[in-house]
C-alpha cells in the first residue's frame, strides 16, 4: 500500500465527483492533514470549492460526494465537518504500511519523482577578499540545505558560487597585500584606513616575500604616493590613486600579485566551505563575463531595445521604468562598466544556459537590488518571473544571554571557521536553518553546545542513537524487520509515529516549494519528540516476538527517516552519543 494515501483518497474523490458533477471531474483535489487528531487523518475542501459553480450548499454537496465514494479498505471512517469539509480517518493497516515502505526504500524514502525541472541555485558568492564570516555561514547553510531539499524533491539542481574576481575590491586586496609586503622591506607607506586590515593580508605578504624575496619591492614610498590625493581630503580617491600607481610601478607583476591574492583567498574560502559540508558544481568567474564580451553584449542589447540613454558621458539603464527607485549607470564616462552591468550579463548568461528556474540567495541588505535586476531581465526580453530571490538575514551570536564578543585574529568579525571550531559543524548547520531565512536569527552558543533536550540538534541525534542502541541490543538482522507484522502496531503513540513518518515526503515537497529547509528541521524535532515519548512509555524488546519485531521495525523506520532528514540539512546521524 502507498506510503502517501492522499493519492488513493484523491482517486476515490475523483470517482465520486465523476458521478456527482461530471463536468468538474478534472478539478484539482487538495487533501490536507488536519491540525486536530479528532478531525481524522486527511481533510478536503472539495465541496466548498465546488459549491458556488454547482449552486449547492457545501454540506449538501459533501453528502452527495460521500454517498458516491467507492468502498475502500484504506478508509475506516468518512465524516462531514464544519461548513462542508470531508474528513477521512484511515484504517489501521493503511497507517502502519508506511513502516515497510520506509525500510524498503531506505535512503530513498521521501525522494520525489523526477520533475525534469532544471534549477540553478547561486549562493554565498562572497567577495574573495578575506575569510568567510558568520553572515556568510548562514547563507551557506541555507543554500546548501535548500539545494539538497530541492534535489531530493525531484529537481535537477546546479549549485553555483559567483566569484567576484574582477573590479575594484580585488584591486584593493592586491594593493593591501603589496603595501604590507613593502613594509617587510622597510618601505613604509601609510596604510589606507579603507584598505583590507586583516592579519591574513600580512600573512599573504609574508608568503610573497618567502617565494620572491624583494622582486616586488623595487620602488620607494615616494614612488607609491606620487600624485595621490591626500587621504584626509578624499580617502576613496586616495585609494584609487595608490592602485593606479601600483599598476604603473609593477607592470605585469601587478597581475601576479592580484592573482596570487585571489587564489589564496578563494582557496581559503573553498577549504572553509568544504569543511562545512558545502560544495558547488560551478565556481563562475565574473572576469569571464568581460573576457567573453558578454557584458558589452548585454549593454548593447539594452541599448538596441531603447532602454539606455547617455548623460554626462555615461550610459544609464532606465531601471525606473521597471520598478526601481531610480535609473542606474551601466557604463561610466571613462568607458568602464559598473558592477551592475556585470550582474546583468551574469543573469543573461544564466538564462542562456537553459535553466527553468534561477534562484539567487542574497543578504537581506540587497533587497533593493531585486527590482533593478528583474527590470534588466525584462528589458532584455526575458521572463523576469523565472528569477527568484531568497533573502538571508544576518545571525547574531549570543553567549550567557549576551551578544558574544568572539574576536578573531583580525579583530574585525567572527569568522565561520571560528564558529565551527566553537560549536561544531552539526550545530552550525542545524541552528542556521532553524528559522526562515528572511527572519532575524539569534544563535545561542550555549544551547548549541549543550547536551540537553533543549538543544534541538542533540535531541534529534539522540533519538537516532537511541534506536541504534536498541537494535544493537536486539542483535538481529535488519532485513528481517521487513517481514515484521505492522498490524501489531496499535497504540495511539505508534499510530501517531506512523502518521508522522508518512508526512515526511510531504514535508520535503513543501520545503522545496517554499524554499524553506527550516520546515525539515521542524519536522525532525516533531518526529524525535514523538519517538522519545513512545520510547519512554513502551518497551521494545518484549517477550512477544511478533510485537517486538513490529516495534523494532517502527523504530528502525524512525531512525531511517531521521537520517534522511538530517542529511538534507548537512547534519550527521550518530549511532552513539
Amino acid at each position: 500500500m502507498s506510503a502517501d494515501p492522499r493519492l488513493l483518497l484523491a482517486d476515490l474523490l475523483r470517482t465520486a465527483l465523476a458521478s456527482v458533477a461530471p463536468d468538474h471531474a478534472g478539478v484539482s483535489i487538495t487533501l490536507e492533514r488536519p491540525k486536530q487528531a479528532s478531525h481524522g487523518d486527511f481533510s478536503t475542501n472539495l465541496a466548498l470549492q465546488l459549491a458556488k459553480p454547482l449552486r449547492r450548499s457545501p454540506r449538501d454537496l459533501a453528502a452527495l460526494l460521500m454517498a458516491e465514494l467507492p468502498a475502500s479498505m484504506l478508509v475506516a471512517k468518512v465524516e462531514i465537518a464544519g461548513a462542508g469539509f470531508i474528513n477521512f480517518t484511515l484504517a489501521t493497516a493503511a497507517k502502519t504500511a508506511v513502516v515497510g515502505t520506509v525500510l524498503a526504500q531506505g535512503a530513498r524514502f521521501g525522494r520525489g519523482a523526477d520533475t525534469g525541472v532544471k534549477v540553478l541555485l547561486e549562493f554565498v558568492s562572497a567577495n574573495p577578499t578575506g575569510p568567510l564570516h558568520v553572515g556568510h555561514g548562514r547563507g551557506a547553510a541555507y543554500g546548501a540545505s535548500l539545494a539538497a531539499v530541492m534535489d531530493f524533491a525531484g529537481h535537477a539542481v546546479s549549485r553555483e558560487y559567483y566569484v567576484n574576481d574582477a573590479g575594484r575590491q580585488m584591486d584593493i586586496l592586491a594593493l593591501s597585500t603589496w603595501l604590507r609586503y613593502l613594509a617587510l622591506f622597510g618601505i613604509e607607506v601609510p596604510f589606507p584606513p579603507n584598505a583590507y586590515q586583516g592579519a591574513y593580508v600580512v600573512d599573504m605578504a609574508g608568503e610573497m616575500r618567502s617565494a620572491h624575496e624583494a622582486r616586488f619591492a623595487k620602488c620607494t614610498a615616494a614612488d607609491v604616493l606620487a600624485g595621490v590625493t591626500d587621504v584626509a581630503a578624499d580617502k576613496e580617491a586616495h585609494l584609487d590613486g595608490l592602485i593606479a600607481n601600483a599598476k604603473r610601478l609593477l607592470g605585469q607583476d601587478y597581475l601576479w600579485i592580484h592573482d596570487f591574492a585571489l587564489t589564496e583567498q578563494l582557496g581559503d574560502c573553498r577549504e572553509d566551505l568544504e569543511g562545512f559540508g558545502v560544495a558547488f558544481d560551478t565556481w563562475f568567474s565574473e572576469k569571464s563575463l568581460f573576457d567573453t564580451g558578454l557584458v558589452a553584449r548585454a549593454v548593447a542589447e539594452l541599448e538596441k531595445r531603447g532602454h539606455i540613454y547617455v548623460q554626462d558621458g555615461a550610459k544609464w539603464f532606465r531601471s525606473s521604468s521597471f520598478g526601481d527607485e531610480k535609473d542606474r549607470v551601466v557604463q561610466r564616462e571613462n568607458g568602464l562598466f559598473t558592477y551592475f552591468a556585470s550582474d546583468i550579463a551574469y543573469h543573461l548568461n544564466k538564462y542562456e544556459r537553459g535553466f527553468d528556474r534561477v534562484i539567487d540567495i542574497w543578504g537581506a541588505d540587497h533587497h533593493g537590488y531585486i527590482p533593478r535586476v528583474r527590470g534588466a531581465i525584462a528589458a532584455l526580453g526575458l521572463p523576469p518571473e523565472k528569477l527568484e530571490v531568497a533573502l538571508v538575514q544576518f545571525a547574531v551570536l549570543y553567549r550567557n544571554g549576551q551578544k558574544a564578543a568572539m574576536s578573531t585574529r583580525s579583530g574585525e568579525f567572527v569568522t565561520l571557521r571560528d564558529l565551527r571550531t566553537d560549536v561544531g559543524n552539526d550545530a552550525c548547520r542545524f541552528f542556521y536553518v532553524l528559522r526562515k531565512s528572511d527572519q532575524h536569527l539569534d544563535f545561542d552558543l550555549d544551547l548549541a553546545t549543550s547536551q540537553s533536550n533543549e538543544n534541538p540538534v542533540y535531541y534529534i541525534q539522540y533519538a537516532h542513537a537511541r534506536v541504534c542502541s536498541v537494535l544493537a541490543q536486539w542483535g538481529g538482522v535488519a532485513r528481517d524487520l521487513l517481514d515484521a507484522d505492522a498490524a501489531q502496531l496499535a497504540s495511539e503513540r505508534e499510530l501517531g509515529l506512523c502518521a508522522r513518518l508518512a508526512a515526511f515526503p510531504e514535508a520535503v515537497q513543501s520545503a522545496a516549494a517554499d524554499y524553506a529547509p527550516h520546515q525539515i528541521a521542524f519536522y525532525l524535532k516533531d518526529l524525535a519528540g514523538e519517538f522519545h515519548s513512545w520510547y519512554n512509555a513502551e518497551r521494545m524488546l518484549v517477550e512477544d516476538e511478533a510485537q517486538m519485531m513490529a516495534r523494532l521495525a517502527l523504530a528502525a523506520a524512525v531512525r531511517q527517516t531521521l537520517a534522511n532528514g538530517l542529511a538534507l540539512l548537512g547534519v550527521s546521524a550518530p549511532s552513539s552519543m
